[in-house]
């Protein structure tokens, strides 16, 4: 690729972090005209076509945080797609867009920063701090989820993401406590597509190589964790967690001998609250009959992982 068309690129990708697309598409379909070949351009160019096609869209929303909400659903909608146009190598073009839609998304979301309701304080904290994440600005991002989870506690999906700048900023101790704690609440409500971090992001690879997906992906993330030695990090149990973990693992043992139950999400559901129990136990230095016990279900469960954690 020449210098100037390099530099053509470069200034388009200006205009694509500053959030004009259109100004972009100038650029590029004005250098496209003699360099028909580049995938540089066409990549480019698709960027900027699917920003301009639903900046409409996106724009038709007056509430700040609806117009927040719909740029980062349709940036997940741009990476699913972004599959299917290869990336040219070195290619600043991705970075760009993603500065870009995630400082709309920041401008939206700090108008709402005196919201006194905990709930969407909180989520508007959690939406802050992924901005923030997308710049790779961690701490000021792990700062914005730290007041979100001060908020609302032990919420899974601010946990996650504080996990994850925890894990950006070289703290992996605090990480995998975070990370553990969030699958633990609700694996469902966590955002595989905005962790960042390699600690999980490797792990989450791992998972999905053994040919899981969607919500079944979710509920063995937590499982593989432990086996893998990424959930390593564990805290003792309050007397009243305890007596809700051993009130859960009873609700989804009666519903796992319903014969309607969906056995591909609470068989690595269960074997997660049979992991906490166990961790319990060890740390409370339970007799090994009740340790025993809770082994023997996993085994009837899943020998597979029985074996493998008794590695």
């Amino acid at each position: 690729m020449g210098i100037q068309l390099q530099d053509e690129i470069k200034k388009a990708d200006g205009f694509l972090e500053a959030g004009q697309p259109e100004i972009a598409r100038q650029i590029i379909s004005a250098a496209y005209d003699t360099e028909l070949e580049s995938k540089d351009l066409i990549f480019s160019l698709w960027c900027c076509n699917f920003w301009i096609e639903n900046g409409v869209r996106i724009n038709s929303f007056t509430d700040p945080f609806e117009r927040g909400e719909e740029l980062i659903r349709t940036w997940k909608t741009f990476i699913k797609q972004m599959q299917d146009h290869p990336i040219p190598r070195n290619s600043n073009t991705p970075y760009a867009v993603q500065r870009g839609v995630f400082s709309a998304a920041l401008q939206n979301y700090v108008k709402l920063t005196d919201e006194r309701d905990p709930d969407i304080k909180a989520e508007v904290c959690r939406k802050i701090g992924l901005c923030y994440k997308k710049f790779g600005e961690y701490e000021t991002a792990r700062n914005c989820l730290i007041e979100a989870n001060a908020t609302k506690p032990g919420v899974a999906e601010v946990l996650a993401e504080m996990a994850d700048c925890y894990a950006l900023c070289g703290e992996d101790r605090k990480a995998k406590v975070l990370f553990r704690e969030a699958f633990f609440i609700d694996p469902q409500r966590i955002d595989l597509a905005f962790l960042d971090s390699e600690l999980i992001c490797c792990l989450i690879r791992q998972v999905v190589s053994k040919g899981y997906t969607g919500a079944v992906l979710q509920e063995w993330i937590p499982v593989y964790g432990v086996l893998f030695g990424v959930f390593n990090v564990k805290r003792e149990l309050r007397s009243t967690e305890v007596g809700r973990l051993k009130q859960e693992i009873y609700a989804k043992e009666n519903e796992s001998k319903d014969p309607s139950s969906d056995s591909s999400t609470l068989t690595p559901r269960l074997i997660n609250l049979y992991f906490w129990l166990i961790d319990h136990y060890v740390m409370t230095h339970e007799d090994s009959a009740s340790i025993n016990q809770i082994l023997l279900k996993i085994k009837i469960l899943d020998p597979v992982i029985y074996t493998k954690f008794k590695q």
